[in-house]
């Protein structure tokens, strides 16, 4: 049997390879790049939103703005700023959202928008993390007594114009070698108000939207349903331009920081009791007591410790908004964790 013999380096490449360990574990702190730049100049962080979808981006009668892709903001700008007050929302139809972003006027684009390839690789824009995993349904009055979107031949169904919705009904349909009518519209609350009043007998967009819809605008939530079929798969994400990888990061990184403090049991109450007392060390990279992981990502080693203060955990974010305790009492659905049989998993905050 031949002796083996291990594999020898030379003394260049022994030395490469201790270089670089040493870089991995020096890290540089990385620089702040325009946008964090402009955004801590300016001293607000803009974000651009819906016109108003309950559960993820609307103003109430005094102007005050909630949902979801409000609290992301608001996490990001805590994260940055110090302050989650210190965000300028900018609402967008659907038709505007991309050119804002394209042009400057908000920093972040955090508006109920999926992600899908088309937009990611044509739009000059990245999207960061998902937030939420959604899927397109469809809302219809229960006095037609329809139960499957396949008995939906000859309706007309409204739904709103430059929308992933709109494409997504006429493959569907095409597919399922059914005949339907789709009205579009150039606005959301033009779109769903025309449902409302008869104008259409169909309704769709997001499931999520539909809940919030039927039990916010319709006078009696019990006559309208929300049909059992799915036609899309709808990843809702926050994007920011590209070309700015500084900022980038933060955007990714700061929802991440989110669900990794659900999957660690840190929440917007206990945060500063836990920061005192956790041993965890995962969590303590979280509270800023442990591995300072800011200077990676060109802030100080709070920024994740202040979001969390500011919104809670995503399981709070979610609840809140979304969840048994708003409005729309939409279930949690994939939207769990990972380790709960759902789809949310966190990247490695360290």
């Amino acid at each position: 049997m031949p002796h083996f013999r291990p594999p020898s380096f030379s003394r260049q490449a022994v030395y490469g390879f201790a270089l670089a360990a040493a870089a991995v574990l020096s890290a540089p702190a990385a620089h702040a790049g325009k946008t964090l730049d402009a955004v801590k100049q300016r001293g607000t962080v803009n974000c651009g939103v819906t016109n108003g979808v309950a559960g993820f981006s609307a103003p109430d009668s005094k102007g005050e703005w909630s949902g979801l892709d409000v609290d992301t903001c608001r996490a990001v700008a805590a994260a940055v700023l110090g302050d989650a007050k210190k965000v300028n929302f900018v609402p967008l139809n659907a038709q505007q959202r991309f050119s804002a972003l394209q042009a400057g006027e908000i920093d972040i684009l955090a508006r109920n928008t999926s992600w899908t390839l088309a937009r990611d690789a044509s739009l000059g824009l990245q999207f960061t993390t998902i937030t939420y995993y959604d899927g397109q349904g469809f809302l219809v009055p229960k006095k037609l007594k329809i139960t499957s979107a396949k008995q939906l031949k000859g309706a007309e169904i409204c739904t709103q114009s430059g929308t992933t919705n709109e494409k997504n009904v006429a493959d569907y349909f095409r597919a399922q070698n059914i005949k339907v009518k789709t009205v579009v519209f150039e606005n959301f609350e033009a779109a769903f108000k025309a449902f409302f009043s008869g104008r259409c007998q169909v309704f769709t967009t997001d499931a999520s939207a539909l809940a919030g819809l039927r039990n916010k605008e319709a006078k009696n939530p019990d006559d309208y349903l929300i049909l059992p079929e799915l036609i899309s798969k709808e990843p809702l994400a926050p994007a920011v331009r590209r070309g700015d990888d500084e900022w980038f990061t933060i955007v990714k990184w700061v929802p991440n920081a989110l669900i990794e403090a659900e999957e660690l049991g840190l929440t917007q109450a206990g945060v500063d009791a836990a920061r005192t007392a956790s041993q965890d060390p995962a969590a303590q990279r979280l509270l800023g007591t442990g591995e300072d992981t800011g200077k990676l990502l060109g802030l100080d080693k709070d920024w994740a410790f202040r979001a969390i203060k500011a919104v809670g955990n995503y399981g709070e974010m979610f609840e809140r908004n979304v969840g048994p305790k708003s409005v729309l009492q939409l279930p949690r659905g994939v939207n769990r964790l990972w380790n709960q049989g759902g789809l949310m998993y966190a990247l490695p905050v360290r």
